[in-house]
Protein backbone atom coordinates (compact mmCIF):
# COMPACT_ATOMS: atom_id res chain seq x y z
CA UNK A 1 0.00 0.00 0.00
CA UNK A 2 1.52 3.57 -1.08
CA UNK A 3 1.62 6.49 1.43
CA UNK A 4 -1.54 7.76 -0.92
CA UNK A 5 -3.24 5.09 0.11
CA UNK A 6 -2.67 4.81 4.17
CA UNK A 7 -3.40 8.69 4.25
CA UNK A 8 -6.69 8.26 2.21
CA UNK A 9 -7.33 5.22 4.99
CA UNK A 10 -6.53 6.63 7.85
CA UNK A 11 -8.64 9.78 7.30
CA UNK A 12 -11.96 7.87 5.82
CA UNK A 13 -11.15 6.09 9.71
CA UNK A 14 -10.55 9.26 11.23
CA UNK A 15 -13.94 11.01 9.95
CA UNK A 16 -15.90 8.55 11.14
CA UNK A 17 -14.66 8.38 14.55
CA UNK A 18 -15.25 12.34 15.15
CA UNK A 19 -18.54 12.26 13.39
CA UNK A 20 -19.41 9.44 15.54
CA UNK A 21 -18.01 11.00 19.06
CA UNK A 22 -21.08 13.62 17.69
CA UNK A 23 -23.63 11.11 17.92
CA UNK A 24 -22.67 9.36 20.55
CA UNK A 25 -21.95 12.60 23.03
CA UNK A 26 -23.78 15.43 21.55
CA UNK A 27 -27.31 14.97 21.11
CA UNK A 28 -29.67 16.83 23.47
CA UNK A 29 -32.34 14.38 24.04
CA UNK A 30 -34.56 16.17 26.72
CA UNK A 31 -34.43 19.64 25.13
CA UNK A 32 -33.80 18.76 21.30
CA UNK A 33 -30.94 19.59 19.41
CA UNK A 34 -27.65 19.42 20.60
CA UNK A 35 -26.02 20.00 24.19
CA UNK A 36 -24.48 23.72 23.60
CA UNK A 37 -21.27 22.87 25.92
CA UNK A 38 -18.71 19.80 26.80
CA UNK A 39 -15.73 19.92 28.22
CA UNK A 40 -12.60 18.01 27.48
CA UNK A 41 -13.58 15.13 29.41
CA UNK A 42 -16.95 14.88 28.10
CA UNK A 43 -18.58 16.12 30.96
CA UNK A 44 -22.14 17.77 29.16
CA UNK A 45 -23.15 21.34 30.67
CA UNK A 46 -26.83 20.79 30.10
CA UNK A 47 -27.83 24.26 30.62
CA UNK A 48 -25.36 25.87 28.22
CA UNK A 49 -26.70 28.09 25.78
CA UNK A 50 -27.18 26.95 21.93
CA UNK A 51 -25.13 29.16 19.46
CA UNK A 52 -26.03 29.26 15.60
CA UNK A 53 -22.97 28.80 14.97
CA UNK A 54 -22.77 25.08 16.25
CA UNK A 55 -25.32 23.96 15.05
CA UNK A 56 -25.28 25.39 11.21
CA UNK A 57 -22.16 23.96 11.25
CA UNK A 58 -23.13 20.17 12.35
CA UNK A 59 -26.04 20.87 10.23
CA UNK A 60 -23.41 21.39 7.32
CA UNK A 61 -21.20 18.40 8.60
CA UNK A 62 -23.66 15.11 8.80
CA UNK A 63 -25.03 16.52 5.44
CA UNK A 64 -21.91 16.94 3.97
CA UNK A 65 -20.88 13.31 5.32
CA UNK A 66 -24.52 11.84 3.94
CA UNK A 67 -22.90 13.13 0.67
CA UNK A 68 -19.48 11.95 0.94
CA UNK A 69 -20.58 8.45 2.38
CA UNK A 70 -24.20 8.05 1.78
CA UNK A 71 -23.89 6.30 5.13
CA UNK A 72 -27.91 6.85 6.93
CA UNK A 73 -26.81 7.24 9.60
CA UNK A 74 -25.40 10.76 8.80
CA UNK A 75 -27.99 11.90 7.60
CA UNK A 76 -30.79 11.24 10.35
CA UNK A 77 -28.24 13.75 12.60
CA UNK A 78 -28.73 16.15 9.48
CA UNK A 79 -32.06 15.99 9.65
CA UNK A 80 -32.38 17.03 13.43
CA UNK A 81 -30.07 19.81 12.86
CA UNK A 82 -32.19 21.19 9.93
CA UNK A 83 -35.58 20.47 12.35
CA UNK A 84 -33.98 22.26 15.49
CA UNK A 85 -32.62 25.21 13.63
CA UNK A 86 -35.69 25.60 11.41
CA UNK A 87 -38.01 25.35 14.56
CA UNK A 88 -36.10 27.57 17.02
CA UNK A 89 -33.43 29.51 15.67
CA UNK A 90 -34.96 30.50 12.40
CA UNK A 91 -36.73 34.06 13.15
CA UNK A 92 -40.25 34.31 11.09
CA UNK A 93 -40.78 37.66 11.72
CA UNK A 94 -37.90 39.68 10.67
CA UNK A 95 -36.24 36.67 9.16
CA UNK A 96 -32.37 35.19 9.42
CA UNK A 97 -31.29 33.53 12.74
CA UNK A 98 -31.06 34.25 15.89
CA UNK A 99 -27.23 34.63 17.27
CA UNK A 100 -27.67 32.17 20.80
CA UNK A 101 -30.45 30.37 22.06
CA UNK A 102 -30.99 29.25 25.86
CA UNK A 103 -30.83 25.63 26.40
CA UNK A 104 -35.05 24.94 26.22
CA UNK A 105 -34.06 26.83 22.72
CA UNK A 106 -35.74 30.29 23.97
CA UNK A 107 -34.14 32.97 21.96
CA UNK A 108 -31.52 35.31 24.30
CA UNK A 109 -29.45 37.31 22.10
CA UNK A 110 -31.77 37.75 18.83
CA UNK A 111 -28.64 39.82 16.72
CA UNK A 112 -27.84 39.17 12.75
CA UNK A 113 -24.64 38.27 13.18
CA UNK A 114 -23.50 38.04 9.40
CA UNK A 115 -21.35 35.15 10.03
CA UNK A 116 -24.21 33.06 11.26
CA UNK A 117 -26.34 33.58 8.29
CA UNK A 118 -23.59 32.74 6.17
CA UNK A 119 -22.77 29.14 8.25
CA UNK A 120 -26.73 28.76 7.54
CA UNK A 121 -26.48 28.59 3.96
CA UNK A 122 -24.15 26.45 4.09
CA UNK A 123 -25.85 24.27 6.40
CA UNK A 124 -29.13 24.60 4.61
CA UNK A 125 -27.62 23.88 0.30
CA UNK A 126 -25.54 21.10 1.93
CA UNK A 127 -28.64 19.98 3.32
CA UNK A 128 -30.65 20.32 0.14
CA UNK A 129 -27.99 18.84 -1.97
CA UNK A 130 -28.49 15.35 0.82
CA UNK A 131 -32.23 15.47 0.91
CA UNK A 132 -33.53 17.77 -2.27
CA UNK A 133 -35.55 19.29 0.61
CA UNK A 134 -36.62 22.21 -1.19
CA UNK A 135 -37.80 23.91 2.33
CA UNK A 136 -34.03 23.71 2.66
CA UNK A 137 -33.17 25.68 -0.24
CA UNK A 138 -35.71 28.21 0.24
CA UNK A 139 -34.09 28.81 3.49
CA UNK A 140 -30.60 29.34 2.27
CA UNK A 141 -31.90 31.39 -0.26
CA UNK A 142 -33.92 33.70 1.69
CA UNK A 143 -30.46 34.16 4.37
CA UNK A 144 -28.79 35.17 0.96
CA UNK A 145 -31.19 37.96 0.32
CA UNK A 146 -31.12 39.35 3.72
CA UNK A 147 -27.30 39.33 3.66
CA UNK A 148 -27.57 41.46 0.23
CA UNK A 149 -30.50 43.32 1.34
CA UNK A 150 -29.09 44.63 5.05
CA UNK A 151 -25.20 43.73 4.94
CA UNK A 152 -23.82 44.22 1.45
CA UNK A 153 -22.11 47.71 1.45
CA UNK A 154 -23.22 49.09 -2.04
CA UNK A 155 -20.64 52.28 -1.70
CA UNK A 156 -17.38 50.11 -0.90
CA UNK A 157 -18.21 46.52 -1.38
CA UNK A 158 -18.29 44.31 1.14
CA UNK A 159 -20.16 43.12 3.98
CA UNK A 160 -21.18 44.84 7.71
CA UNK A 161 -20.67 42.38 10.60
CA UNK A 162 -23.77 42.29 12.19
CA UNK A 163 -27.02 44.05 13.05
CA UNK A 164 -30.16 43.83 15.41
CA UNK A 165 -32.72 41.75 15.11
CA UNK A 166 -34.49 43.93 13.58
CA UNK A 167 -31.85 44.25 10.77
CA UNK A 168 -30.96 47.86 12.25
CA UNK A 169 -27.32 49.19 12.49
CA UNK A 170 -24.86 48.30 15.78
CA UNK A 171 -22.19 49.85 17.79
CA UNK A 172 -21.06 46.45 19.23
CA UNK A 173 -20.51 44.57 15.56
CA UNK A 174 -18.28 42.09 17.31
CA UNK A 175 -17.92 38.52 16.80
CA UNK A 176 -16.42 37.53 19.22
CA UNK A 177 -15.44 39.23 23.00
CA UNK A 178 -11.66 38.35 21.43
CA UNK A 179 -11.93 39.98 18.31
CA UNK A 180 -12.10 43.87 17.39
CA UNK A 181 -15.10 45.95 16.95
CA UNK A 182 -14.72 47.25 13.27
CA UNK A 183 -17.20 47.27 10.94
CA UNK A 184 -15.77 44.36 8.38
CA UNK A 185 -13.68 41.67 8.71
CA UNK A 186 -11.51 39.08 7.10
CA UNK A 187 -13.52 36.21 9.03
CA UNK A 188 -17.37 37.03 8.00
CA UNK A 189 -15.67 38.03 4.64
CA UNK A 190 -14.46 34.32 4.06
CA UNK A 191 -17.54 32.70 5.51
CA UNK A 192 -19.77 34.34 3.30
CA UNK A 193 -17.83 33.24 0.49
CA UNK A 194 -17.71 29.67 1.54
CA UNK A 195 -21.80 29.42 1.63
CA UNK A 196 -22.25 31.29 -1.24
CA UNK A 197 -20.10 29.42 -3.18
CA UNK A 198 -21.82 26.00 -1.79
CA UNK A 199 -25.20 27.07 -2.48
CA UNK A 200 -24.20 28.45 -5.73
CA UNK A 201 -23.70 24.10 -6.82
CA UNK A 202 -27.14 23.95 -6.20
CA UNK A 203 -28.58 27.13 -7.15
CA UNK A 204 -26.99 28.75 -10.03
CA UNK A 205 -28.20 32.10 -9.97
CA UNK A 206 -26.79 34.87 -12.08
CA UNK A 207 -27.13 37.68 -9.08
CA UNK A 208 -25.23 34.76 -6.38
CA UNK A 209 -22.73 34.42 -9.51
CA UNK A 210 -21.92 37.84 -9.24
CA UNK A 211 -21.74 38.68 -5.91
CA UNK A 212 -18.74 35.66 -5.89
CA UNK A 213 -17.21 37.02 -8.27
CA UNK A 214 -17.26 40.51 -6.02
CA UNK A 215 -16.60 38.86 -2.94
CA UNK A 216 -13.19 37.06 -5.14
CA UNK A 217 -12.03 40.62 -5.89
CA UNK A 218 -12.51 41.82 -2.63
CA UNK A 219 -10.07 39.50 -1.29
CA UNK A 220 -7.76 40.00 -3.81
CA UNK A 221 -7.97 44.10 -4.06
CA UNK A 222 -8.66 44.79 -0.38
CA UNK A 223 -8.17 41.95 2.02
CA UNK A 224 -5.23 40.02 1.36
CA UNK A 225 -2.04 42.31 1.77
CA UNK A 226 -0.07 42.16 -1.81
CA UNK A 227 3.26 41.99 0.01
CA UNK A 228 3.13 39.41 2.14
CA UNK A 229 0.45 37.27 1.25
CA UNK A 230 -1.12 37.08 4.34
CA UNK A 231 -4.75 38.16 5.07
CA UNK A 232 -5.40 41.97 6.60
CA UNK A 233 -8.06 40.74 9.60
CA UNK A 234 -9.72 44.01 10.27
CA UNK A 235 -11.15 47.08 8.52
CA UNK A 236 -13.19 50.64 8.36
CA UNK A 237 -15.64 50.47 5.92
CA UNK A 238 -13.50 52.04 3.37
CA UNK A 239 -11.18 48.89 4.00
CA UNK A 240 -8.43 51.05 5.77
CA UNK A 241 -7.03 48.12 7.18
CA UNK A 242 -7.29 48.32 11.33
CA UNK A 243 -5.26 45.13 12.47
CA UNK A 244 -1.26 43.94 11.82
CA UNK A 245 -2.01 40.22 13.11
CA UNK A 246 -0.96 37.60 11.16
CA UNK A 247 -3.71 34.33 11.51
CA UNK A 248 -1.94 31.41 10.01
CA UNK A 249 -4.62 29.10 10.10
CA UNK A 250 -7.20 31.94 7.80
CA UNK A 251 -4.54 32.13 5.11
CA UNK A 252 -4.06 28.36 4.70
CA UNK A 253 -7.85 28.20 4.97
CA UNK A 254 -8.64 31.33 2.53
CA UNK A 255 -6.02 29.90 -0.05
CA UNK A 256 -8.01 26.57 -0.59
CA UNK A 257 -11.66 28.21 -0.01
CA UNK A 258 -10.80 30.93 -3.05
CA UNK A 259 -9.66 28.52 -5.15
CA UNK A 260 -12.72 26.41 -4.88
CA UNK A 261 -15.02 29.77 -5.17
CA UNK A 262 -13.24 30.69 -8.48
CA UNK A 263 -13.35 27.25 -10.07
CA UNK A 264 -16.96 26.96 -9.44
CA UNK A 265 -17.65 29.97 -11.18
CA UNK A 266 -15.89 28.62 -14.00
CA UNK A 267 -14.07 31.49 -14.92
CA UNK A 268 -10.74 30.88 -16.17
CA UNK A 269 -8.69 34.24 -15.84
CA UNK A 270 -10.17 34.68 -12.38
CA UNK A 271 -9.27 30.75 -11.69
CA UNK A 272 -5.53 31.36 -12.65
CA UNK A 273 -5.33 34.92 -10.50
CA UNK A 274 -6.77 33.44 -7.43
CA UNK A 275 -4.17 29.78 -8.04
CA UNK A 276 -0.76 31.99 -8.13
CA UNK A 277 -2.54 34.21 -4.71
CA UNK A 278 -3.31 30.95 -3.32
CA UNK A 279 0.54 29.22 -3.83
CA UNK A 280 1.82 32.47 -2.61
CA UNK A 281 -0.34 32.80 0.62
CA UNK A 282 0.88 28.47 1.01
CA UNK A 283 4.20 29.91 0.40
CA UNK A 284 4.14 32.69 3.38
CA UNK A 285 2.76 29.80 6.12
CA UNK A 286 5.50 27.46 4.84
CA UNK A 287 7.97 30.42 5.23
CA UNK A 288 6.62 31.97 8.83
CA UNK A 289 3.65 29.71 10.30
CA UNK A 290 5.51 26.38 10.04
CA UNK A 291 6.78 24.77 13.09
CA UNK A 292 9.33 22.25 12.58
CA UNK A 293 7.01 19.43 13.77
CA UNK A 294 4.83 19.99 11.19
CA UNK A 295 2.43 22.38 12.35
CA UNK A 296 1.41 25.13 11.88
CA UNK A 297 1.77 28.22 14.88
CA UNK A 298 -1.82 30.15 15.80
CA UNK A 299 -1.07 33.78 14.73
CA UNK A 300 1.64 36.56 15.13
CA UNK A 301 1.67 40.15 15.84
CA UNK A 302 3.65 41.84 12.32
CA UNK A 303 4.20 45.05 14.28
CA UNK A 304 6.28 43.45 17.31
CA UNK A 305 6.94 39.83 16.24
CA UNK A 306 5.31 38.17 18.31
CA UNK A 307 4.63 34.47 17.72
CA UNK A 308 1.97 32.97 19.48
CA UNK A 309 3.14 28.98 19.36
CA UNK A 310 0.20 27.29 20.58
CA UNK A 311 -1.53 24.97 17.96
CA UNK A 312 -4.99 25.29 17.68
CA UNK A 313 -7.12 22.01 16.36
CA UNK A 314 -8.44 23.90 13.50
CA UNK A 315 -5.51 25.43 11.55
CA UNK A 316 -3.85 22.34 11.53
CA UNK A 317 -6.82 20.91 9.78
CA UNK A 318 -6.72 23.58 7.13
CA UNK A 319 -3.07 22.93 6.73
CA UNK A 320 -4.29 19.44 5.58
CA UNK A 321 -6.51 20.82 2.92
CA UNK A 322 -4.75 24.18 1.92
CA UNK A 323 -1.57 22.46 1.30
CA UNK A 324 -2.99 19.21 -0.21
CA UNK A 325 -4.63 21.98 -2.71
CA UNK A 326 -1.42 23.53 -3.44
CA UNK A 327 -0.08 19.89 -4.64
CA UNK A 328 -3.22 19.39 -6.75
CA UNK A 329 -2.61 22.57 -8.28
CA UNK A 330 1.06 22.35 -8.97
CA UNK A 331 1.58 18.69 -8.29
CA UNK A 332 5.14 19.74 -5.97
CA UNK A 333 5.55 16.99 -4.11
CA UNK A 334 6.40 19.86 -0.74
CA UNK A 335 3.19 20.78 -0.34
CA UNK A 336 1.62 16.83 -0.20
CA UNK A 337 4.18 16.42 1.92
CA UNK A 338 3.48 19.44 4.58
CA UNK A 339 0.00 18.18 4.26
CA UNK A 340 0.78 14.63 5.48
CA UNK A 341 3.06 16.02 8.17
CA UNK A 342 0.04 18.41 9.32
CA UNK A 343 -1.70 15.00 9.86
CA UNK A 344 1.32 13.16 11.37
CA UNK A 345 0.95 16.04 14.33
CA UNK A 346 -2.37 15.87 14.35
CA UNK A 347 -2.39 12.28 14.94
CA UNK A 348 0.66 12.17 17.34
CA UNK A 349 -0.58 15.70 19.54
CA UNK A 350 -4.44 16.35 18.97
CA UNK A 351 -6.15 13.60 18.64
CA UNK A 352 -7.43 12.84 21.85
CA UNK A 353 -7.10 8.78 22.85
CA UNK A 354 -8.71 8.64 26.29
CA UNK A 355 -12.24 10.85 25.46
CA UNK A 356 -12.35 11.50 21.57
CA UNK A 357 -12.49 13.97 19.36
CA UNK A 358 -9.19 16.32 18.88
CA UNK A 359 -7.85 19.12 21.76
CA UNK A 360 -8.84 22.32 21.13
CA UNK A 361 -5.26 23.34 21.45
CA UNK A 362 -1.78 21.97 22.91
CA UNK A 363 1.20 24.25 23.45
CA UNK A 364 4.73 24.30 22.12
CA UNK A 365 5.73 21.18 24.13
CA UNK A 366 2.38 19.24 23.37
CA UNK A 367 0.26 19.68 26.27
CA UNK A 368 -3.12 19.98 26.11
CA UNK A 369 -5.05 22.66 27.33
CA UNK A 370 -7.41 21.34 30.00
CA UNK A 371 -9.91 24.58 30.35
CA UNK A 372 -11.15 24.26 26.31
CA UNK A 373 -13.96 22.74 25.17
CA UNK A 374 -14.20 19.32 23.59
CA UNK A 375 -17.78 20.57 21.73
CA UNK A 376 -18.74 24.08 22.22
CA UNK A 377 -20.17 27.15 20.73
CA UNK A 378 -17.05 27.93 18.25
CA UNK A 379 -15.93 23.80 18.80
CA UNK A 380 -17.20 22.14 16.10
CA UNK A 381 -17.24 19.11 13.92
CA UNK A 382 -16.56 21.46 10.93
CA UNK A 383 -12.80 21.87 10.61
CA UNK A 384 -11.76 18.69 11.02
CA UNK A 385 -14.26 16.19 9.35
CA UNK A 386 -13.88 18.65 6.38
CA UNK A 387 -10.92 18.76 6.11
CA UNK A 388 -10.44 14.55 5.87
CA UNK A 389 -13.24 14.97 3.18
CA UNK A 390 -11.46 17.52 1.42
CA UNK A 391 -8.18 15.91 1.48
CA UNK A 392 -9.78 12.46 0.27
CA UNK A 393 -11.13 13.79 -2.56
CA UNK A 394 -7.89 15.76 -3.76
CA UNK A 395 -6.37 11.94 -3.35
CA UNK A 396 -8.18 10.85 -5.78
CA UNK A 397 -8.40 6.86 -6.22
Amino acid sequence: MTDLQDYKKELEEELSSILQYWINNTIDHQHGGFYGQINQENQVSPEAEKGAVLNARILWTFAAAYNFTRDKKYLQVADRAFEYIKTFFFDREFGGLYWVLSNLGIPINTRKQIYAQGFGIYGFSEYFKATGNKESLAMAQALFECIEKYSYDEVNGGYLEALSREWKPMEDMRLSNKDANYPKSMNTHLHILEPYTNLYRVWPDQRLYLQIKRLIRVFLDRIIDGKTAHFNLFFERDWTVKSDIVSFGHDIEGAWLLTEAAETLGDKELLEEVEKMALRMADATLAEGAAGDGSIYYEKVAGSGHLDKDRHWWPQAEAMVGFADAWRITGEQKYLQKSMDAWQFIKSKLIDRQHGEWFWKVNERGDPSETEDKAGFWKCPYHNSRACMEVMRRLGD
